[in-house]
């Protein structure tokens, strides 16, 4: 029963203009490449975390469609929101409809054997920059913003990053005491990659947690983001992308 990892799955079938293709040829056939590594190493016993960004779609009913491609895949799978996630509704109306081997968190904690998890989408911070290991692609379908809105955006910015610090907190307050390992589940990176305490490492720390997860950052150079363990908290980063579509171990 191994815990596996992976961020940024980015599906389209429910929204195909939008597949991640026309970001270049790394992601040319990205289902297909998602499915076989999947199946190479996810047992039917496993829990596949996947934090964030899982659908392109703008509504549930197309967001079903990859759910349902998910659902398919050996294990359970556990998600949380990413930023690129606008189908994502209420917790009890996605708790009605979502398929039987899919389970989330939202302002909550999930418990799965000896381990329990928690965790937030989280926002951009001023206290880290990933920029100088990412190959910037312009993205194709994205509208250019003027510098005034650029501005706002980073306001605006700051005040989601803070209300995401106490659904943080919100969430790993439910953890279950018992549990053996207690792992977090964020969207956007919790730390700089070299690893130097932030606001959210802080949170993690006060709650003991063991691994933290994550991915959000896409074309990044290869072997460039190791992260590792700082004081207590293993951090692995998880986009599928940098993974070569490929889940990885966390825990078994």
């Amino acid at each position: 029963m191994t815990i596996w990892v992976l961020a940024d799955v980015h599906l389209a079938f429910g929204a195909p203009k939008k597949s991640m293709e026309a970001f270049g040829p790394a992601w040319k056939d990205y289902p297909n490449k998602i499915k076989s590594a999947w199946e190479k190493v996810v047992g039917p016993d496993d829990l596949v975390l996947i934090p964030g960004d899982i659908s392109w779609a703008m509504k549930m009913d197309d967001a079903l469609k990859d759910l349902d491609f998910l659902d398919a895949l050996p294990g359970e799978k556990l998600l949380i929101r990413g930023n690129h996630d606008y189908w994502w509704p209420s917790a009890s109306k996605l708790r009605a409809i979502i398929p039987p081997t899919i389970h989330f968190i939202q302002n909550s904690a999930f418990d799965w054997n000896d381990v329990t998890f928690g965790g937030t989408r989280l926002w951009d911070t001023r206290e880290y920059s990933f920029n100088d290991v990412i190959e910037f692609v312009e993205n194709p379908l994205a509208r250019k913003k003027s510098p005034e809105e650029l501005a706002r955006a980073k306001e605006e910015g700051e005040k989601i990053f803070m209300r995401e610090l106490e659904r943080l907190k919100l969430s790993l307050e439910k953890l279950n005491p018992k549990a053996k390992y207690r792992i977090a589940l964020t969207h956007y990176p919790p730390i700089g990659a070299d690893l130097k305490p932030s606001r959210v490492s802080a949170i993690l720390e006060d709650y003991k947690i063991d691994i933290c997860v994550f991915g959000h950052l896409h074309n990044v150079r290869e072997s460039s983001l190791p992260f590792g363990s700082a004081r207590g908290v293993r951090y692995i980063f998880a986009s599928a992308d940098y993974l070569g579509f490929a889940p990885i171990k966390v825990l078994d």
